[in-house]
């Protein structure tokens, strides 16, 4: 474990994140992204540069605010089951999560002579729909399935990996298994709809017990994702299983995931009121370590949230 994430996980001061990079790309750039996948710019110089300059904004944020930066890779949609719908065979995937991470440490290198603290952090999506758990695995054929971009991570020296937009447990557990197996530490970070479950029904705290129960407690921590902090803030208070949420990353908008998915323009919400929501959700919490923004987000909202959160120490209060 290196230094960096060693801080991450010590600091009584949450890293930042980014925002929601596909929806920026989309909606503010103008690209058109198959499947949603942002991992295809990485192919050419003109895309590079795309990327290069979002996760910019996002760091310098950090900066400004005297903390560290987790910095994801472009990878959602990096994994084997994506290869038709993206265009890309699996043997270019593979060298594609590769890239990605030394993409990514290219950056944390800059950024670190500037005295940011930078994780590397190899992002892994679900096997279907972020949203909707459509066709489920079982535990063992979700590592079986996520093992070789894990491992890909692992391998080109990623400092962690993360599950996002996770919406049922079975796939979470074989993850985390996954990356126990390749020796990287994971986070898990689950998807809930607007009564704060998720889509399949089931509670967090539930969700994460199972998680805990079948891996030995292996994820070093948890998140919430995409979700607005309405849907979410009110399972927070007292509940025992928040001493393992470790993140969150909501979405700038109220809509349900229903909504978004047939939203033809974006709803960017109001980024000071977005900061002002988690302010009042880091007062219950004691353990936040990274905060950012899901879909609609962008840098305005997560430096809103650094002013509210990260500067002011809002959990402490």
């Amino acid at each position: 474990m290196n230094s960096n994430l060693k801080q991450l996980l010590t600091t009584d001061r949450p890293f930042l994140t980014d925002g929601g990079l596909e929806t920026t790309l989309v909606f503010h750039e103008g690209l058109d992204l198959p499947a949603f996948a942002a991992f295809p710019l990485l192919n050419d110089t003109k895309g590079r540069e795309t990327l290069r300059n979002y996760f910019d904004n996002f760091l310098q944020l950090a900066q400004q605010n005297d903390t560290g930066f987790v910095l994801d890779t472009p990878t959602w949609r990096a994994s084997q089951g994506w290869a038709d719908e993206t265009g890309f065979s699996s043997e270019a995937i593979d060298r594609i999560n590769a890239r990605a991470v030394s993409f990514a440490r290219d950056i944390a290198a800059a950024w670190g002579e500037k005295g940011v603290p930078v994780v590397v952090n190899g992002v892994v999506g679900p096997q279907g729909d972020g949203y909707v758990p459509g066709q489920t695995m079982t535990a063992e054929e979700a590592q079986e399935y996520h093992a070789r971009q894990v491992v890909s991570f692992a391998t080109a020296g990623a400092d962690m990996v993360s599950a996002v937009t996770m919406n049922y447990v079975e796939e979470a557990i074989g993850i985390a298994r996954a990356a126990k197996v390749a020796g990287v530490p994971v986070v898990i970070s689950f998807t809930v709809e607007t009564d704060g479950k998720l889509p399949t029904g089931q509670g967090v705290g539930d969700a994460i017990a199972l998680v805990d129960a079948a891996t030995d407690a292996s994820p070093i921590y948890y998140m919430i994702n995409c979700a607005h902090p309405d849907h979410y803030s009110a399972i927070l208070g007292g509940a025992d299983w928040t001493a393992r949420l470790g993140g969150m990353r909501a979405n700038a908008s109220r809509m349900s995931h229903e909504e978004l998915d047939n939203a033809e323009e974006l709803d960017d919400g109001d980024p000071v009121e977005f900061g002002e929501l988690h302010a009042a959700m880091m007062r219950g919490l004691t353990g936040i370590k990274v905060l950012g923004g899901c879909c609609g987000t962008d840098h305005r909202h997560v430096g809103e949230v650094g002013k509210c959160c990260v500067k002011g120490h809002a959990h402490a209060a």
